[in-house]
């Protein structure tokens, strides 16, 4: 039999997240925060996710975080040269082929969430049936150190949090 609330942590979430969005306790916000909370979580279960126990997560997640956090200041204040033409040199941008051993979709996509949010790199494609992911880096300067670097700081995290 399936549960009417799959999810109980995430329908508490939503209905705390539309509850605080609309800054209002109001009995008809709590009802249909808690209508929206009920869908998210059924709709949820119904993509099926994956069923694991993350182990010792915790401690890796909290170092990832922090490590995106830095990364994310560093390349602002990069881009912001670059934009600023400090210092005057030729820049180098271009598409980085990446060939990743990450296969959880779960990891991938927070991996996605790492290069959107840090400035100067976007993710410009990623071939499923050869595990590679195509990068576009802004300032590239040497390719076999900037491979080395994304899979060291952020997929090596990544697979140690996802297994």
């Amino acid at each position: 039999m399936k549960s009417f609330v799959p999810y109980p942590l995430l329908t508490f979430a939503l209905l705390v997240i539309w509850l605080t969005l609309n800054d209002s306790i109001d009995p008809a916000h709590v009802l249909l925060g808690l209508l929206i909370g009920l869908a998210g979580g059924n709709v949820y279960a119904r993509l099926e996710p994956p069923r694991k126990k993350f182990r010792n997560f915790l401690v890796p997640a909290a170092a990832l975080i922090w490590l995106v956090f830095v990364d994310i200041v560093r390349s602002n204040i990069a881009v912001a040269r670059i934009a600023l033409h400090l210092p005057a040199r030729d820049r180098v941008a271009g598409f980085l082929p990446i060939p990743l051993e990450l296969r959880e979709p779960a990891g991938l996509a927070v991996l996605a969430c790492i290069v959107t949010a840090t400035p100067g790199t976007s993710w410009a494609h990623y071939d499923a049936a050869a595990s590679v992911l195509t990068l576009h880096v802004l300032d590239l300067v040497d390719e076999e150190t900037w491979v080395r670097q994304f899979k060291d700081r952020y997929e090596r995290r990544l697979m140690e949090i996802f297994g």
